[in-house]
């Protein structure tokens, strides 16, 4: 814990970073997103197994773009969502600088070679159990996944928690925001939240880097990142491409290489 604080007073000390994006304590023993910008601030910084949100969200946000140059606290997760930002151009200058926390130890990755370095050799690991709910899910007939995933949207009430979480879902205007035409039903009934998991999903399939941030949001307790994992997985399988590894891969569904299958086309 002293190491990252001191590396982040370090790097506002030396205005290599204008703001620290971590965590901090929260209420009822939880953990809150923090933003440090003084020395004092840093020493309100911690890291332990409570902190999964995906922290990547706020460096798309004018706010903090407005604040100057960002470093960020990184788990895998949030390494392979800057890579895939990065191959989205998201980062127009230079990258976020990214520390890594490992038993007190602190590394910064600064440019894409390193950040894809650590994508590549540090998996994103979630619990066992959804592995399992995935292929579990997969396994089942289309009736039966359809009947699953209407009850669960059964209690969705589009509070867009799931968007808010995403650090992928950084459209300045979502389709669910557009009324002429209007893609996405507003009224929370079966159709328009049917209609809103879906295209969410289909916009994050091949771009979704697994970090389960939309689940743990929810405040339905609905498991929304099944459908973005299982369409990740769906074009890893089917085209070869893996999300948040190189910071300069054409998007999965935007390109075209005549090797690519096509068994999947019925």
């Amino acid at each position: 814990m002293q190491s990252l604080q001191h590396k982040a007073a370090e790097l506002l000390g030396s205005n290599r970073a204008s703001v620290v994006i971590g965590y901090a304590e929260g209420s009822d023993g939880r953990v809150r997103p923090h933003f440090a910008r003084t020395n004092d601030d840093a020493k309100a910084l911690v890291w332990d197994q409570r902190c999964k949100q995906n922290l990547a969200v706020y460096l798309t946000k004018h706010e903090i773009k407005e604040m100057g140059p960002a470093a960020i606290i990184a788990s895998p997760a949030v390494v392979r969502t800057i890579v895939q930002m990065a191959s989205e151009q998201q980062f127009v200058r230079s990258f976020p600088i990214t520390l890594v926390v490992d038993n007190d130890q602190v590394t910064e990755l600064n440019d894409g070679p390193s950040l894809e370095a650590f994508a590549t050799s540090h998996p994103v690991l979630f619990p066992s159990h959804v592995t399992k709910e995935v292929e579990d899910l997969a396994a089942m007939s289309v009736a039966d996944r359809f009947a699953f995933w209407q009850e669960e949207f059964s209690r969705c009430f589009k509070c867009y928690a799931c968007r808010s979480a995403c650090p992928l879902c950084y459209c300045t205007k979502c389709i669910t925001e557009s009324n002429q035409p209007q893609w996405v039903t507003v009224a929370p009934h079966a159709l328009g939240n049917f209609e809103w998991h879906l295209n969410r999903a289909m916009h994050l399939a091949g771009r979704c880097i697994q970090c389960g941030s939309c689940t743990l949001a929810c405040p339905a307790g609905i498991p929304i990142a099944l459908l973005t994992i299982e369409a990740s997985n769906i074009v890893q399988r089917e085209f070869g491409y893996q999300p948040g590894i190189k910071a300069d891969a054409p998007a999965a569904l935007s390109s075209f290489r005549v090797e690519d299958k096509e068994a999947f086309i019925r």
